[in-house]
């Protein structure tokens, strides 16, 4: 039939000018975010232990650390055990891509996504976030979202359920014996196996 495809087209035009925009005015409307939206990084700084992992693995080079060793004295100990202490923890956003692999190697939950995109600035120089700007940030990490009460549980909740079982629940499963299953009312009585006979003697035996 000629003329087919453009009865379809104004078809679907027609339909699409019935229905009402759906366009949010920005930034008079704030918009309505995904869970897993990736805007700036947050910093949680008492837990960085300055392994470095996170300025290794970037991709763009843009994340600065600088430390210093202190001593700390332990009771008991032989001698004094030193930690890294942060001095500079900077991440400059004009160069960062958002990947997102400094997150998932940081092995202590240092680094975290927050949904919070508005922090354009008119400088490019002030893109470069500090220690103290990233831990500002840290108060608009959503939280983690609700274990799966089907799905397995962690390592933590299951190294918990240990310690609080005691010491010996788990050699206690171990040792148990498993239970007798009965036959059902009315079931026939399973069968004694018969004990075999001793081998007769031999002549040379005898």
């Amino acid at each position: 039939m000629p003329g087919k495809g453009l009865v379809q087209g104004l078809a679907v035009t027609l339909k699409t000018m019935t229905k009402r925009s759906t366009t949010q005015q920005y930034p008079d409307v704030e918009p309505e975010l995904p869970p897993r939206s990736r805007g700036v990084i947050a910093l949680s700084e008492e837990n960085c232990t300055v392994c470095m992992l996170c300025a290794r693995e970037c991709p763009d080079w843009c994340i600065y650390i600088d430390s210093h060793k202190e001593e700390v004295v332990v009771p008991g100990a032989a001698r004094p055990r030193q930690r890294n202490v942060l001095d500079k923890f900077d991440i400059d956003f004009s160069l960062c891509m958002y990947c997102g692999i400094c997150i998932e190697v940081c092995p202590f939950d240092a680094l975290h996504w927050t949904p919070e995109f508005e922090y354009a600035e008119t400088d490019v120089l002030d893109l470069l976030h500090d220690k103290n700007r990233l831990g500002e940030w840290m108060r608009t990490v959503p939280p983690p979202p609700a274990h799966d009460v089907l799905g397995e549980p962690s390592k933590e909740e299951a190294t918990a359920a240990r310690k609080a079982a005691g010491p010996g629940a788990a050699t206690a499963a171990k040792t148990a014996r498993p239970p007798v299953r009965r036959p059902p009312a009315g079931a026939a009585p399973a069968p004694t196996p018969e004990k075999p006979e001793p081998p007769a003697e031999t002549e040379t035996e005898r």
